[in-house]
């Protein structure tokens, strides 16, 4: 069939370039966005002591306040894969960049808990929206043989962005408070206007959409542009893809649940769920618990900061791993590394013994963050990668916003050791679902592991 011979062939194209500048400034793009969205979300960990002694919220209410955005990332994760899918990955990327930069003005200049609740579910709107997203466009940019790795050090900027808000809560927030960090982390919200210029629009996703003529263009340039980093040289020959992966059609949220992928959606989804419950139930209650334990505010970010250092060889290590060894192994590590780790930390005998065990739990809790992103964009097609991105990563967002509250509302009861436990238990439930259920797609192209 013509437009399936299209489609296949539009996909082989892409398959086929060799790594260079011009994806990888594509791939830059999208992980500084990324990067500012992770600053966003990872802001209320160092702020939310602040905001709760101003507002004087009990650990309950906090925990709320904590989940409101996380209700968002829910409903904007599960809407925009769905538009991405229908309208284009580039289009719904730049109006979740407009979101989260008005819900960061509207936190800044909240009056009370309560608007400081709507005002972070619109910035977590904005937030889930993004997500899925970035995944379906580096996925669909890159060739098999580096798809993974790259993926998985996308998710790098996620504890490099958490890093940053620490940073960046330390210099504002004891001189100007906690509505400055706020209002600073708006302003990247304009970096929507470089997507736009420099990032194009999937040729996969416009082929399989039908509009051929477009994709070709769209591929024709990214061809002269990377024969171009190549000093000219000729590009390699398109090889055929497997026969089963060209008679792919249209793709309904039910077909989720059909024969080839129920099995898929089931692993994703548990894992998403247990994975982030786990934690955002820990990571966002860590500055105040340390506040808690009484340690003053400069303090607890910063010891904070300094055991999220350990994020980075951890989404690094993981990067390696997702191509050298497989997701799928990759992925049970890093979730039982992340359960041991935080059951220790909730248990530590001193105060050198909870930095060290802090390391450790954020070294394996960021190298957890970067195989599931690497791993979840490939086990659907082109014409629901992003739905199915989106859909698991909504449903991650449910345990997201239970993970705060449940911990607000463990922690007078159970202590300290209590909420970590719950933490660790969930990363135990995770990686089980990925043990017996996870399929392998390491070094296969998207449309080969669609089938």
């Amino acid at each position: 069939m013509a437009g399936q011979g299209s489609a296949a062939m539009v996909a082989a194209r892409l398959e086929r370039l060799p790594m260079t500048g011009f994806q990888r400034t594509i791939f830059i793009i999208i992980a500084t966005a990324w990067f500012f969205d992770s600053i966003d979300l990872g802001s209320l960990t160092f702020l939310l002591g602040s905001i709760r002694t101003e507002f004087g919220l009990s650990t309950a209410q906090a925990g709320l306040l904590s989940s409101m955005s996380f209700v968002g990332m829910f409903l904007g994760a599960g809407i925009s894969g769905m538009l991405a899918d229908r309208f284009g990955r580039k289009l719904v990327f730049q109006v979740s960049m407009i979101f989260w930069g008005l819900g960061s003005v509207w936190c800044a200049y909240a009056p009370d808990s309560t608007a400081l609740g709507y005002a972070r579910l619109l910035l977590g709107f904005g937030m889930g929206m993004e997500f899925p997203v970035a995944l379906a466009i580096v996925s669909e940019f890159l060739p098999s043989a580096k798809r993974g790795r790259y993926l998985a050090v996308l998710e790098g900027f996620w504890p490099l962005g958490f890093i940053a808000a620490g940073l960046l809560s330390l210099v504002l927030l004891s001189t100007f408070g906690w509505r400055a960090v706020f209002l600073a982390q708006a302003v990247p919200a304009l970096f929507l206007f470089v997507v736009r210029m420099f990032v194009p629009e999937s040729p996969r996703w416009l082929a399989d959409r039908g509009r051929f003529d477009e994709a070709n263009r769209v591929l024709a340039d990214i061809e002269a542009k990377v024969r171009a980093r190549l000093d000219g040289r000729p590009l390699p020959e398109p090889q055929p893809l497997p026969a089963q992966a060209q008679g792919e059609r249209r793709f309904s949220f039910l077909e989720l649940w059909s024969s080839g992928y129920a099995s898929r959606t089931v692993m994703i989804w548990l894992t998403w769920f247990f994975a982030l419950l786990g934690f955002y139930g820990l990571t966002t209650w860590l500055g105040a618990l340390l506040q808690e334990a009484g340690h003053s505010v400069t303090k607890s970010v910063s010891y904070t900061i300094l055991i999220s250092l350990a994020g980075v060889p951890g989404f690094i290590s993981s990067a390696l791993l997702v191509e050298g060894w497989g997701r799928k192994p990759t992925a049970v590590l890093m979730l039982l590394g992340s359960a041991i780790a935080a059951y220790l930390y909730g248990h530590s005998p001193s105060f050198g013994w909870l930095i060290a065990f802090g390391l450790v739990m954020q070294f394996f809790l960021f190298g957890m963050w970067s195989v599931l992103y690497a791993y979840t964009p490939e086990l659907y097609p082109t014409r629901a990668r992003a739905t199915g991105a989106g859909c698991a990563s909504a449903i991650g967002r449910v345990g997201s916003l239970l993970g705060p509250y449940a911990i607000g509302v463990i922690l007078p009861v159970l202590g300290q050791g209590g909420v970590f436990a719950l933490g660790g238990g969930s990363f135990v439930i995770a990686a089980a679902a990925v043990a017996i259920l996870g399929v392998e797609t390491k070094g296969k192209s998207l449309e080969a592991i669609s089938h």
